[in-house]
């Protein structure tokens, strides 16, 4: 009779301590995305994924820099054309990889230099210094490009 009950209890047994896991896994499973998806776009170590946000990056651009009025609304402007600019270039497969990445280049390096053109020497200063310590953390796309004039 109890070679009968054994299997019977010990299933219990397993069933009865792994239910509370299994019930805590389904609930984090469930609770995980919406705190993933409410992260602001500095989480993951200030890495993002996409292309940056040009109202964001003006708000970066201002306390960094401290900029004017006036010159958020013309960096954001500039930075909204870049971000124009690099969508339709991601879009478009006519040419090659090599060809986009570089076009991609000379967009970026023309928005930072109308960028630098709009600030004041301290503040140029400060950009310098920001896009040096960008290239420094692999972030500059070719150094030769990123390089401020002198």
């Amino acid at each position: 009779m109890l070679k009968q009950f054994l299997p019977v209890v010990l299933a219990a047994g397993l069933m009865s301590v792994a239910a509370p896991f299994a019930g805590a896994q389904s609930n984090d499973t469930q609770a995980a995305p919406p705190a993933t998806t409410q992260q602001p776009a500095d989480a993951n170590g200030g890495r993002h994924h996409g292309p940056p946000d040009p109202a964001a990056r003006t708000q970066k651009l201002t306390k960094k820099l401290k900029l004017t009025s006036d010159q958020q609304t013309k960096v954001q402007d500039i930075l909204q054309t870049q971000k124009s600019q690099m969508d339709s270039l991601r879009q478009d497969n006519s040419g090659s990889q090599q060809d986009r990445r570089s076009k991609m280049m000379e967009i970026r390096q023309t928005s930072n230099t109308q960028i630098r053109a709009l600030l004041d020497s301290n503040q140029q200063k400060k950009w310098d210094a920001m896009q040096a310590k960008r290239e420094r953390h692999g972030h500059g796309h070719d150094s030769a490009q990123q390089a401020p004039p002198a």
